[in-house]
């Protein structure tokens, strides 16, 4: 039968952490070595479309743009970009851009302008 240990000195260090240290949470990697972070472009025609949407947003517009053939980073900037153009907020959510309120005409000028395909998509 083992012995119990008296002390927190005699267990031989560390017994429990709740440090995750300097690991990527997603892929349990080191932080140098993360691989989900890597700049993958989805997959798709390479056609932005634009398109406006109020279903599920309790009445309220917004200006979606998927399809952009772009990774993580930069299309967070474009996000960004965009956002600062139509002078109202928004959101990146799953690879989808939300802009709020209408602007669907302002955002294709915008993405043709900046050398995307864009085309308006829906009604």
């Amino acid at each position: 039968m083992a012995k119990k240990a008296a002390s927190f000195a005699a267990l031989g260090g560390l017994v429990f952490s709740t440090d995750a240290g300097r690991h990527c949470p997603d892929c349990s990697q080191p932080v140098d070595a993360c691989i989900c972070k890597q700049t993958v472009i989805p997959a798709g025609d390479g056609i932005a479309r634009v398109r406006r949407e109020s279903k599920g947003r309790g009445g309220k517009t917004v200006t979606t743009i998927t399809g952009v053939p772009l990774a993580e980073d930069a299309l967070s900037t474009l996000a960004t970009t965009l956002k600062k153009r139509c002078g109202t907020g928004g959101t990146l959510k799953d690879g989808v851009i939300e802009i709020q309120g209408e602007h669907v005409e302002l955002l294709l000028a915008e993405l043709i302008k900046l050398g995307f395909k864009a085309k308006k998509s829906g009604g």
